[in-house]
């Protein structure tokens, strides 16, 4: 078993943002046509790195049911047309929108997209009907610059914990 440590962030106003602008020729476009299996691929293809588990048992109905919900958007990066990153944005109660998986394909880390793929989630958030908050959350499982990519968009820290893991 390893300790791993999450951390809650939020923004509570878009003017928090501390946008980087420079896209570095990456492309982002929403998925507006819903597509389970899309979404499972950049799940695996994503997170496979940093231990995301915890969909990998979910059925087919079950992906179907989390990826066609209406509260439920998803962006695709690409850079020269491959697939190079994704985020997935929640609409949840009373304003709070939350990036519910970011991240960038292994191939693409430190080339400059993350702060930029950030940028667009979190706008993508506010711009999203009524938010009166983003949140995200990220462990010591993720990428090490993962929790400082965060707070240099302007989100911070409101909680911190830390559990046993088994890998």
């Amino acid at each position: 078993m390893n300790k791993v440590t999450t951390y809650y962030l939020e923004m509570k106003s878009p003017s928090s943002l501390n946008e980087k602008t420079e896209s570095n020729g990456l492309d982002i476009h929403e998925c507006e046509i819903k597509q389970y299996q899309f979404n499972k691929f950049l799940y695996q293809f994503i997170g496979g790195p940093y231990e995301w588990t915890n969909k990998l048992s979910l059925s087919d109905e079950q992906w179907k049911a989390h990826v066609e919900n209406d509260n439920l958007r998803t962006w695709l990066a690409q850079y020269k047309g491959a697939p190079a990153g994704y985020y997935e944005l929640q609409k949840q109660d009373n304003g709070n929108v939350e990036i519910l998986y970011f991240g960038l394909a292994t191939k693409f880390i430190g080339q400059g997209f993350g702060g930029y793929l950030l940028s667009h989630a979190i706008k993508s958030a506010w711009a999203w009907g009524k938010t009166k908050r983003v949140w995200v959350h990220t462990c010591t499982l993720d990428h090490p610059h993962a929790l400082q990519n965060y707070k240099a968009r302007g989100m911070e820290v409101y909680r911190v914990e830390t559990d046993e893991h088994e890998p």
